[in-house]
């Protein structure tokens, strides 16, 4: 007999069902992904981007209400914002809008890969983790790890109405952590977990390396589960 999967009351979590998300890198894949399921969820979406005219052309795509920004405007009129920014270019894109993000929640899904003949691999970062780097730029925000193992291909796969995974949300502050955990239970098939705090982020980030590795040998999307939560 398998266990079921038990999904937290959700009335011991924050009501987030008005707050207006901002998503960093919205052109890109995954970011577009957590947009699109955001915004189906019922959730006012702005994604950003370095050009607002991509940016626009991005949601125009996406539907469901979605619009596009520069990445000033919308982690400026953002209510909860989330990086999913190419690693390369997360330090520089986070420090230059420190003001716009002052007093908000950075969800940080970032995750610091490299590539070679033998496959992926984690990068070493000199804080940490991204999201530690994250918060380490912006001391003014609540920076919250979360949404790393997430498949882009299923995020926006019009086909999946449903998508079976938990997401580890880690975080050193309770009440921004709760809020994570409320927005991943709002998408079908997700279920918020609390996993501990961003100095423990870095072995979430370096597990989608195993997960990518995982996905090519079985041709699969793979994510996680968390057993007897």
């Amino acid at each position: 007999m398998t266990d079921a999967v038990v999904t937290p009351d959700p009335r011991m979590l924050p009501d987030v069902a008005n707050l207006r998300i901002g998503v960093l890198g919205g052109t890109g894949e995954q970011g577009r992904g957590l947009a699109r399921r955001l915004a189906i969820a019922g959730h006012q979406v702005v994604v950003g981007s370095r050009d607002a005219t991509r940016a626009q052309d991005s949601a125009a795509s996406l539907g469901h209400g979605v619009t596009g920004a520069s990445n000033q405007d919308c982690a400026a009129t953002s209510d909860v914002i989330i990086a999913a920014i190419p690693w390369d270019g997360h330090g520089d894109l986070l420090a230059s809008l420190r003001a716009e993000l002052a007093g908000k929640i950075l969800i940080d899904c970032v995750n610091p890969l490299g590539f070679d003949k033998q496959g992926v691999f984690a990068i070493a970062v000199d804080e940490g983790s991204a999201a530690q780097q994250a918060a380490t730029l912006l001391p003014d925000s609540q920076v919250v790890g979360a949404f790393h193992h997430i498949s882009a291909v299923l995020l926006l796969d019009e086909t999946v109405d449903s998508i079976d995974t938990d997401v580890l949300v880690l975080g050193d502050d309770r009440t921004a952590t709760d809020i994570v955990q409320a927005l991943a239970n709002r998408i079908p098939g997700m279920r918020g977990i609390f996993a501990g705090r961003l100095r423990n982020c870095h072995q979430v980030e370096a597990l989608t390396a195993n997960l990518i590795a995982m996905n090519r040998r079985y041709k699969a999307h793979t994510g996680v589960r968390i057993t007897d939560v």
